[in-house]
């Protein structure tokens, strides 16, 4: 499985103008004609540009510095130099471009989210004038041009943060990658140890008319915020999601006699510590791996408890396909409401 690359440092210089001439008309009727030196070319920019075909940014990962062309001399006969080609970097959509020099919580310089969408980061230095450009009544042969100027330079950090609707949560193990496979095409790894998703996956899921995406987000564990486990690396990409599914692990809860409510208040005291506007998000919370509960009177408690506070419950078996598809119904519903509000 190719690395999923979701963070990059790069410098970047737009190109350099290029001179003006300095040049005079020499022809065999005017040996002595005035000047004639154009003007240098405007350097080329640097742009990055939405691509929905890249999901990574591993095309940036060695690179450390990208360079746009400079601008062409002028030339004598006041022939202006060729414009620099600009340089434009594609990335996945849902890329953040920020100055890596900014103050903390600087807002992103830009926010890609289109297929095609450019933006330009650093613009190309001015072509220096020619000295035609300098000839007046009483300066009739000016002997100097100026340079060209030299093209904006910065240091970006970029970053993605995915594009999808509705976010998968929960502790490892606690059935994303399962239901994910269930939903839709993506086929992420699924496994009974820790961590089977070690990337972010995202699936494409149709209910009925409607279609959205969903994103498996790798399992969450306490102090994940302060950088336990796989840390707060993946966090970011549920950041755009509209929904979140919560899923709780109560089939091996119920079998160990451990209270889900516990694995549940982990990951909601993660999500408020990375970013408390998460806990105000639309939370649907399944109840996993049903199957494997002989009382589901069992479950009847802490299903009153997330119903107390507000939130859609479903039981589900993602092996089994038990609760699925109301689960699907529920999400979808969601979605719809918040779209509408």
């Amino acid at each position: 499985m190719q690395d999923f690359i979701d963070e990059a440092t790069i410098a970047v210089s737009a190109g350099a103008g290029g001179d003006g001439c300095v040049s005079f008309r020499r022809e065999k009727f005017a040996p002595r004609g005035g000047p004639d030196g154009g003007d240098g070319g405007r350097g080329g920019d640097v742009a990055f540009v939405g691509d929905r075909n890249l999901a990574t940014l591993g095309n940036l990962q060695r690179l450390r510095r990208l360079r746009a062309e400079a601008g062409r001399a002028g030339g004598g006969n006041n022939r202006s130099g060729r414009r620099g080609k600009n340089l434009e970097i594609p990335v996945p959509l849902g890329t953040t471009i920020s100055d890596r020099h900014a103050q903390p919580g600087a807002e992103a310089l830009v926010d890609i989210t289109a297929e095609g969408e450019r933006c330009v980061v650093a613009r190309g230095g001015r072509g220096g004038w020619g000295n035609a450009r300098f000839a007046t009544p009483t300066r009739q042969t000016p002997d100097f041009a100026y340079d060209g100027r030299p093209g904006e330079s910065r240091t970006l950090h970029i970053a993605l943060k995915l594009l999808a609707d509705v976010g998968l949560v929960g502790l490892p193990n606690a059935g994303k990658s399962t239901l994910l496979r269930r939903l839709s095409e993506a086929r992420p790894r699924v496994g009974a140890y820790p961590f089977t998703t070690l990337q972010p996956v995202l699936g494409a899921v149709e209910s009925g008319e409607h279609r959205f995406v969903v994103a498996d987000i790798p399992g969450l564990i306490e102090g994940a915020s302060q950088g336990q486990g796989l840390g707060d690396r993946f966090l970011r990409h549920i950041e755009r999601t509209r929904v979140l599914v919560h899923l709780v692990d109560v089939g091996n809860a119920v079998l160990e006699s451990r209270d889900p409510l516990d694995a549940y208040r982990t990951i909601r005291d993660e999500l408020g510590h990375y970013q408390p506007s998460l806990l105000g998000r639309i939370e649907v919370v399944a109840l996993t791996k049903v199957d494997l509960v002989a009382e589901r009177a069992a479950l009847d408690s802490f299903e009153r408890t997330l119903r107390g506070r507000g939130r859609e419950v479903r039981r589900i078996s993602a092996s089994t396909g038990e609760g699925v598809e109301a689960l699907l119904q529920t999400v979808s519903r969601a979605l719809q409401s918040e779209t509408a509000a």
